[in-house]
């Protein structure tokens, strides 16, 4: 099969579902995969009917350009085609090569007429093909269980066949949902966040907060690694490395114990709030999930939340720990989020921390600080670092 061209086929789902709009998440879709798969050796990327087609410049390009498409939201599945003349005759010659080597009982043929001039319909296609199929191999057809797949798809310039499917994320194309904050820990809650917005579509800057000096770069050095992992969906990524130590010394210098972690929280959203509306972000993330710790209960949540000038979104709101931890090991974090760390959440933190904060007694405690003066030195003190995924970055000159 050396001698046919080769190509990925890509299959969206919500995609489908777009109407009038779907040509715009289909292009941003196409520019992420171009993205994506730049230097595996796709020599153009084109729009077919419902997917996206990747020519390859030969087959060994395959394994690379299957290792990247699995990370594309967007991408709900997708295959590897070989192309062929229109010509269903030619077709059946070749198909003894295609099935040598698998071994099946049943099968299904599923044909696609993108080309409305190929003189016999789908359904008719399948007929041929299959009556053709179980002759010489013997295999029954099964329209609901096949041990096989056999899909056709009929273009201008040819027939397309494929056979495995490769499942991946699905979702919708990063950049198609705008800008997030993200309030990034070095746990395991806030990335499994991030790669929930990014799987709807959207683009995730990242804040993560600290209290160096005061205790080590442990924390800072995890959330590099987890913005590096995470990258691999979007491409291009910046973090942003807010202290937050000289905050907590002045709120435990006059503050009531119970309330710190309340009035920490607060300042690290004020905080995001100023960089995500500097870097046109639209909403704040964070990994929480209701009840899961003391400053999660729903009282505290609202209170924290009622500082916020913008949208405060939790994707994890309803999931228990056990199923937060299952998606940090299969989107691949969860390894980074267990090294052990001195994140800012762990210095000064009371034995009995506040499970139903009052507003009122926060608005009082916060008279006595100088919030805005204390928020902006925080964001002048910030870090920026820029992160592009390394399979896409330019090569060093």
């Amino acid at each position: 099969m050396n001698d046919l061209k080769s190509h990925a086929i890509v299959k969206t789902h919500e995609l489908a579902l777009k109407g009038k709009n779907r040509p715009w998440f289909m292009r941003k879709l196409s520019d992420n995969l171009r993205t994506a798969t730049k230097g595996a050796g796709v020599e153009k990327i084109w729009k077919g009917q419902l997917m996206v087609g990747l020519t390859l410049a030969d087959e060994e390009c395959w394994p690379e350009v299957k290792s990247r498409l699995k990370e594309v939201f967007g991408v709900a599945k997708f295959y590897k085609a070989y192309e062929l003349p229109q010509d269903l005759d030619g077709l059946k010659a070749r198909i003894p090569e295609f099935l040598e080597g698998r071994s099946f009982k049943s099968f299904r043929i599923t044909t696609n007429r993108a080309d409305k001039r190929f003189p016999m319909n789908s359904g008719q296609v399948n007929r041929d093909l299959g009556a053709f199929v179980q002759q010489l191999t013997g295999a029954e057809v099964s329209l609901k269980y096949p041990d096989l797949s056999i899909y056709v798809d009929i273009q201008t310039s040819g027939f397309l066949i494929y056979f495995e499917e490769v499942r991946a994320h699905g979702g919708l194309p990063v950049g198609v949902s705008g800008k997030v904050a993200v309030m990034l820990s070095g746990g395991i809650d806030s990335p499994v966040a991030a790669w929930q917005m990014m799987k709807r579509g959207c683009q995730a800057m990242y804040v993560h907060f600290h209290s160096y000096p005061l205790v080590d770069r442990t924390s800072m050095e995890k959330a590099v690694d987890l913005v590096e992992h995470l990258t691999r969906h979007q491409y291009e990524s910046n973090l942003f490395m807010a202290p937050l130590g000289e905050i907590q010394k002045k709120i435990i210098l006059t503050c009531p114990p119970s309330y710190r972690i309340v009035l920490y929280r607060r300042f690290m959203v004020r905080i995001t709030e100023v960089l995500a509306r500097r870097n046109r972000a639209k909403a704040i993330i964070t990994g929480e999930s209701c009840g899961q710790v003391a400053s999660q209960t729903l009282e505290n949540i609202a209170v924290v939340d009622a500082c916020a000038g913008m949208p405060i979104l939790r994707p994890l709101i309803g999931a228990n720990k056990e199923e937060i931890v299952d998606m940090a090991q299969n989107i691949g974090t969860f390894e980074t989020s267990i090294l052990p760390d001195q994140d800012c959440c762990s210095l000064f933190v009371p034995k009995h921390p506040e499970t139903k904060a009052d507003l009122d007694t926060v608005l009082r405690l916060e008279e006595i600080l100088s919030v805005d003066e204390m928020v902006a030195e925080a964001v002048e003190n910030t870090e920026r670092r820029h992160f592009t995924s390394p399979e896409v970055a330019e090569p060093a000159r």
